[in-house]
């Protein structure tokens, strides 16, 4: 991570600590990013998708953006500002520049199937902020598909300067960078870490550090530095575990594996509901094989 582009690297999208009353614990979410940093990575993502951010209220939102801030510093952090409107996208984003955040991260429009001219208008109205924004790609869950060529014009337009890329498509990744030289790729699903780091990538949203941020790390810099040597054994090791970032049930699997691995992952907030047994029983065996192996 390099001053003016605090979105390099590994950026950690936060699982959120809540106590049995599924009240958010600050004091442990605060220690969380700090050990997160302690074991290599780059930054933190607050506000993200396994950060339940949807089922927070303003206050505890506002609350886990200057928790993160004050445990690792305000560079460190470039939280998720989604929401349904523009407006309210635009006032979490200059939230998080008062906080000392010094990017930001933006799904497009989420409540309906938006076109084209939508989603250009929610970029730019955020960019008004004027922090930094880094777009985040994820059609599975919008139903609003940041292909390469509306991603280039976003670029162009100067409303982004990076994607967070979790369509699994592969392979984007070269049509972006012929389309949008500048444009920064980053690594937006777990479980293509390798194909888009050697594709180039400049960093990575990530989930699995969250339960083991020194192999995850170890990974990452070895993928994007080129050594194949030790990535590719690595990610075979762990893609067991890296592959539940794109299932529906990856809160709950991400945080499970934090608590096999002695972090704090705790319940999740509803409509979430614990996993089932199946599901349970085989991150279970992921992560505990993962452990034996000396990763964590």
């Amino acid at each position: 991570m390099t001053g003016h582009h605090p979105w390099r690297g590994v950026l950690v999208a936060t699982a959120l600590p809540l106590n049995g009353d599924l009240s958010v614990d600050y004091d442990k979410y605060a220690g969380h990013c700090a050990w997160l940093v302690e074991n290599g990575c780059d930054g933190v993502v607050p506000n993200g998708s396994l950060g339940e951010y949807q089922v927070l209220t303003p206050e505890e939102r506002a609350r886990v953006v200057e928790t993160a801030v004050a445990a690792v510093g305000g560079e460190r952090v470039m939280p998720g500002v989604a929401a349904y409107g523009s407006a309210e996208a635009r006032r979490w984003a200059e939230q998080a520049g008062e906080a000392g955040c010094r990017a930001v991260m933006l799904l497009p429009p989420n409540a309906y199937r938006a076109d084209e001219r939508s989603v250009l208008a929610h970029y730019a109205e955020v960019a008004r902020s004027g922090l930094p924004v880094v777009a985040y790609n994820n059609p599975i869950d919008t139903k609003v598909d940041l292909v390469p060529e509306l991603l280039a014009r976003l670029h162009g337009e100067g409303y982004i300067r990076g994607v967070k890329e979790f369509s699994g498509d592969v392979r984007r990744a070269y049509r972006i960078a012929e389309l949008a030289p500048e444009l920064d790729l980053l690594i937006g699903a777990d479980d293509v870490l390798l194909e888009l780091a050697v594709a180039g990538a400049k960093g990575w949203v990530a989930g699995y550090p969250n339960a083991l941020p020194r192999a995850c790390v170890e990974l990452y810099r070895a993928a994007a530095g080129g050594d194949l040597g030790t990535a590719l054994p690595l990610y075979r090791q762990l893609h067991p575990l890296l592959r539940w970032d794109s299932r529906v049930e990856f809160v709950q699997a991400i945080k499970l594996s934090m608590d096999i691995a002695g972090r704090h992952g705790g319940p999740c907030r509803p409509p979430r509901a614990a996993l089932l047994p199946g599901q349970e029983a085989a991150v279970r065996a992921a992560t505990e094989k993962a452990l034996a192996a000396g990763l964590n």
